[in-house]
């Protein structure tokens, strides 16, 4: 059987400040700012792309940040509630003590699926997990202040809080390719494609949740990678078969995108691995300039002057 979900591509969730987000992924976390560009839909607002050197598929983190203004979102059923990122697991104690040295509030160590694991959240209440995970082969990439041999690898899972699982499991399962490959404690674990860190998918059943409640601090929507257009269109046809209600093949530049709602009610993406983001700039400079496409470059000046700036300390 043909695969055409390999794991993880990107998650995009909602912020308040930007320089305070550019500050906690690029400074505290250590990812590597690899876009700066805008929301193709609102174009007076940033949409800033996180990840390693390059901005593989599997390590991308992006924000809207729509500014100090936004309320605060709340996390619950119908929602991706923990973004887990994969660290080394001899690094867990140096994490332990970065965050605390930037009074970063967070759990002491956690048990889940034989994983030890920190969760804290992010200056607007976004929930991030560091997994410890000798089995992570992918190269950290280093900010100049965290060690590469401490740095951030990529995602490890995403956690969606649903009040019933049947039908998101099956969408999983049916549609999307995915494996069930652990069971602990109402939380499912599926994997994509051979499976490990970038390609998890943990489903917890939560019926005595609230309904989560989008604002600042939320996830948007998460991506899944696929590796070609064509691989994309033949999952859009089995989606529709489905009967799911998937848009049009959308253009962003680094990547095509269709898009559906899965039965909880989380948005979900499934976009193409090429061109990647070195499509518009070298990899040596990305993320150091304002990207727009090219339907917005006459705009630019106007959009520049009302973005607020933000640097990469």
């Amino acid at each position: 059987m043909e695969t055409l979900v390999n794991g993880l591509h990107h998650v995009t969730a909602l912020a308040g400040e930007a320089q305070r987000n550019v500050d906690f992924y690029t400074h505290i976390l250590g990812l590597r700012l690899v876009k700066k560009t805008i929301n193709f839909d609102a174009p007076d607002v940033y949409h800033l792309y996180y990840g390693d050197e390059t901005g593989s598929p599997g390590s991308i983190l992006t924000f809207f940040p729509y500014g100090k203004n936004i309320h605060r979102g709340r996390k619950g059923a119908g929602q991706l509630t923990y973004t887990a990122f994969s660290v080394p697991s001899e690094s867990l104690n140096y994490w332990i003590n970065r965050l605390n040295e930037f009074n970063i509030a967070h759990t002491e160590p956690l048990q889940r699926f034989n994983e030890t694991y920190l969760r804290f959240e992010d200056f607007d209440g976004m929930g991030i997990e560091l997994v410890a995970n000798d089995a992570d082969q992918r190269p950290g990439w280093s900010n100049g202040f965290i060690p590469v041999e401490h740095a951030v690898k990529g995602f490890h899972t995403v956690t969606l809080n649903e009040l019933r699982i049947d039908d998101t499991v099956k969408l999983l399962t049916e549609s999307l390719g995915h494996t069930l490959v652990s069971e602990e404690a109402g939380r499912f674990r599926f994997q994509a494609g051979k499976g490990g860190s970038g390609n998890y998918v943990d489903v917890l059943h939560s019926p005595n949740d609230v309904r989560g409640q989008q604002g600042g601090g939320s996830v948007h929507h998460v991506a899944f990678s696929t590796d070609t257009d064509e691989s994309q269109l033949v999952l859009q046809h089995q989606l529709l078969e489905a009967g799911y209600q998937v848009t049009p093949v959308q253009d962003r530049n680094y990547f095509h995108s269709i898009y559906f709602r899965e039965p909880g009610g989380i948005l979900f993406e499934v976009a193409t691995n090429p061109p990647g983001f070195s499509v518009d700039e070298p990899v040596a400079e990305l993320g150091k300039t304002l990207k727009l496409p090219e339907w917005y470059e006459p705009r630019r000046a106007k959009i520049e002057a009302a973005l607020p700036k933000i640097e990469v300390k």
